[in-house]
């Protein structure tokens, strides 16, 4: 049955390139830092102690900042870098 509707998707990319599995792993490796480094040290997370604390105090928190910077490198740098790669051969 053919229908214009269905199509196959992509298998997922296997990286023959070290270099592309390490840029892959930077992302997630940098999330699980920042989060064990709040474990480690939940003193530096004022979320869970507020009081007295100003907005901006609140917000920019250096175990949440790593998280976040993980996560944006992870879907924003990444992929470009891996494609970079690959256009290239990894001459």
């Amino acid at each position: 049955m053919a229908s214009q509707l269905v199509r196959e998707l992509p298998a997922d990319r296997a990286y023959a390139n070290t270099r592309a599995r390490v840029i892959t792993l930077l992302g997630p490796s940098t999330v699980v830092a920042g989060i064990i480094w709040a474990i480690v040290q939940p003193y530096r997370l004022t979320l869970l102690h507020p009081h007295g604390q100003g907005f901006w105090w609140l917000v920019v928190e250096p175990p949440l900042l790593v998280a976040l910077a993980g996560i944006a490198f992870a879907f924003v740098v990444a992929p470009g870098l891996i494609e970079d790669l690959e256009a290239h051969g990894d001459a």
